[in-house]
């Protein structure tokens, strides 16, 4: 459910996690989750608006992901200066990454500029690496194929049985839905899927009547592991709702990132596109 620091390939006309919630890249934690909350209370759950909302808010309500988005904005607009500059022959300016902390006595940013949506067409390249540097990573272990080949077979399985009631859940029984996943869940992630589930699904779900049913289609193993492993899951998402009494099917990928716990396969993060 959640990739790099900023999960956002952009374009020269895509607006930042800041301009899609409208809030200033100064905002505070209370503002932008105001400001989120508000954009998805009138959206189906199964609207891709409200996918694009919520993956925002995961970025600007992480301090850490947060923190490496500006810096990749901050990048962002030194590089399109420095292109300017080279034009132009001109002196190239520094451009500091948005600090939360750096505010006058009064409670208004010091020193901060809000970056032009036409400096961010390096994001692209940056959102990128940046995704792919913060991809967890586990030391090589001294284990024989066989223990290994043993290891990747089971989270392969544990995968394909937890994606289903991770990504299911039905609105006339939401206890019931977060309880079936949560049991698949590392105590990490579990956090991370309680606060959304909190947060978004038993604000909204009720009030759509959502129901979401998912089946696993493929399976296959990106890295493996003895205690670590990466699998890729096919999924099928079939959702109703109160206006939509027949059930809308969408197919998608997810990356599943499994861990062994006490001897246990449990899901340790996810990754969704479609």
């Amino acid at each position: 459910m959640s990739a790099g620091p900023g999960s956002r390939a952009v374009s020269p006309a895509t607006p930042s996690w800041y301009d899609l919630l409208d809030v200033d890249p100064s905002a505070s934690e209370a503002e932008i989750r105001a400001a989120w909350k508000a954009a998805i209370a009138d959206l189906d759950p199964t609207d891709r608006r409200f996918r694009v909302h919520n993956q925002a808010a995961e970025v600007l309500l992480d301090g850490e992901r947060r923190a490496a988005y500006d810096a990749e904005l901050a990048a962002a607009a030194q590089a399109a200066q420095a292109d300017e500059a080279a034009q132009a022959d001109e002196p190239v300016q520094p451009v500091e990454p948005a600090d939360p902390e750096d505010t006058d006595p009064v409670g208004e940013p010091a020193g901060r500029r809000r970056v032009p949506g036409a400096l961010l067409a390096v994001l692209a390249v940056l959102t990128l690496v940046c995704a792919g540097a913060s991809l967890w990573l586990w030391q090589e272990r001294d284990a024989s194929d066989s223990e290994v080949e043993a290891a990747t077979s089971a989270a392969r399985a544990a995968a394909e049985t937890a994606v289903v009631p991770v990504l299911s859940y039905d609105a006339a029984a939401l206890e019931e839905s977060r309880e079936a996943a949560v049991s698949y869940l590392t105590p990490s992630y579990r956090k991370e899927y309680e606060q959304f589930f909190g947060g978004v699904m038993e604000e909204n779900a009720p009030r759509t009547g959502t129901v979401v049913e998912a089946s696993v289609i493929r399976s296959g193993i990106v890295r493996s592991g003895e205690d670590r492993a990466e699998v890729l899951v096919v999924v099928d998402q079939a959702t109703t709702n109160k206006a939509a009494k027949e059930p809308t099917v969408i197919k998608y990928w997810v990356t599943v990132e499994m861990a062994r716990v006490a001897g246990d396969w449990l899901v340790d993060g996810m990754k969704t596109r479609a």
